[in-house]
């Protein structure tokens, strides 16, 4: 037991600290140009959410758009309105992490490891970029490797395995699980990695672990709330909005678990794959539903923060 947990806690922060890799190289080429176009391209809902989806694949992360969004809506450079079409651009644009992440193969991680590992070494900003991304990408692969070496010692311990099985077939516990891992750790991507290496290696069900995914969602929240506090009230505003689109779209497709798999199912015949395509289908059906309402959305925002 004492084993797992320290291996869970090791790869997790491989995991993290090769997503932190990644998004280094990333801004290092892009970071202050995102923060333009945020502010600039974002005139009408549409471009609010293309921007949102395109700004989030490049920066592979919904937190670190979110968190702008924040920071841009309370110094004024963005109106709410327009940082909401932001936001389920943000949505969408994340789940290009999951997709990159179930094509993880043995030869891509050796192969952006040591690619990675040379850009590093030469003196150039550019290749230090590409390096860093290459490099974070290998080493987030290593850690997926990691999660799925836990799953047997995992089944050999009874109240681990009776564990993990129990809270994949209550849909209340895989819920708050989701939530709960996420809050803590800060970070969606890191959960669906997980997620994404136990039904490769059918510790859990699709189903269970779309729920998981969910969950996820709503937990990642708690990044923007954070970055709220002492913020301005459209800043506030932002967070809470944030916060309403997922747990609106849980409660939408909480129902529909069942068709989300048979569909992803459809899709491919790898497990992980299946759950990087119900994770698409669910962001970007949502956004759909949200995008026509955005103006009533906003004011309903506003009324209910005064009310808090």
């Amino acid at each position: 037991m004492e084993s797992i947990m320290t291996s869970f806690i090791v790869y997790i922060t491989i995991f993290l600290f090769g997503l932190m890799i990644l998004k280094t190289g990333i801004q290092q080429i892009s970071y202050r140009k995102m923060k333009a176009w945020l502010s600039k391209h974002t005139s009408n809902p549409i471009n609010g959410f293309l921007v949102g989806v395109i700004v989030t694949a490049i920066m592979q992360s919904s937190s670190t758009t979110i968190v702008l969004i924040v920071s841009l809506t309370s110094t004024g450079l963005l109106a709410f309105k327009n940082a909401i079409a932001i936001i389920l651009g943000a949505n969408v644009g994340t789940t290009v992490t999951a997709e990159i992440m179930s094509f993880s193969n043995i030869w891509l991680m050796w192969g952006t490891l040591i690619i990675g590992f040379i850009c590093l070494c030469i003196h150039k900003q550019i290749f230090f970029s590409v390096g860093c991304i290459l490099f974070g990408l290998g080493t987030v692969f290593t850690a997926l490797y990691g999660f799925e070496s836990l799953v047997e010692p995992i089944r050999r311990t009874p109240y681990l395995d009776e564990g993990l099985v129990s809270i994949g077939g209550n849909t209340s516990y895989s819920l708050l699980f989701g939530i709960i891992v996420t809050a803590i750790i800060q970070s969606s991507s890191a959960l669906t990695g997980m997620i994404m290496s136990f039904i490769n290696k059918d510790l859990l069900t699709l189903s269970s672990a779309i729920i998981m995914v969910l969950g996820a969602n709503i937990g990642t929240c708690f990044t923007a709330i954070l970055a709220s506090i002492g913020g301005k009230k459209e800043a506030k505003w932002t967070a809470y909005a944030h916060v309403w689109i997922n747990v609106i779209g849980v409660i939408i497709f909480l129902p529909l678990i069942q068709l989300l798999s048979d569909i992803s199912m459809q899709l491919s015949d790898i497990p992980g794959r299946q759950l990087a395509h119900a994770s698409v289908i669910f962001n970007v059906v949502i956004s759909l539903l949200f995008l026509p309402f955005i103006k009533p959305f906003a004011s309903f925002i506003q009324w209910s923060s005064r009310r808090i």
